[in-house]
């Protein structure tokens, strides 16, 4: 019984690393979506002021600029709505709140419900496992760039918590 009890709480820590590589994996990748929609909409407020700035409006030869800032501007709305972006980032924020959520879980499950013996674990992990699955569905897959950015930031002690260092004598 000992045994099943350890088996059971070394599986939630590896979905707890897991569910922690998954939403910090999200949540860089929703910075850099966040960086882009901004991109989205300031270019183009940009490149519609310029397009009707009079100064250059009422100068000769400089039609292309006015013509080109005025046709960047209006493209960049379509491609940012072509890109579903608003849609992705929903649900991006929603994948990586879920996963952290999660992580959370598995951890308290592995530290505390653990201590009430097998039988509570036994009863509260398939559960948590359910609520994984749900979570994968979404089968949000960010690019490798992010997994290692999340790489780098786990390892290097972004999201220890104090609580848990042990201090150094």
């Amino acid at each position: 019984m000992e045994e099943r009890l350890e088996a059971l709480i070394a599986e939630c820590r590896r979905q707890e690393e897991s569910c922690r590589y998954t939403s910090t994996t999200l949540f860089e990748w929703l910075k850099s979506l966040r960086r882009w929609r901004v991109a989205f909409v300031v270019v183009p407020i940009v490149l519609g002021t310029v397009a009707t700035w009079p100064l250059l409006a009422g100068q000769g030869g400089y039609e292309w600029v006015t013509g080109t800032c005025a046709l960047v501007a209006g493209l960049i709305p379509a491609v940012y709505k072509a890109l579903n972006f608003d849609v992705s980032l929903d649900a991006l924020s929603k994948a990586a709140h879920l996963f952290k959520t999660l992580q959370d879980k598995f951890r308290q499950a592995a530290n505390i419900t653990a201590l009430s013996g097998l039988d509570r674990l036994e009863a509260e992990f398939p559960g948590l496992m359910a609520r994984l699955d749900a979570a994968r569905e979404a089968s949000v897959t960010p690019p490798e760039r992010f997994f290692k950015r999340a790489q780098r930031k786990i390892s290097a002690g972004h999201y220890d918590f104090q609580v848990d260092i042990r201090p150094t004598r």
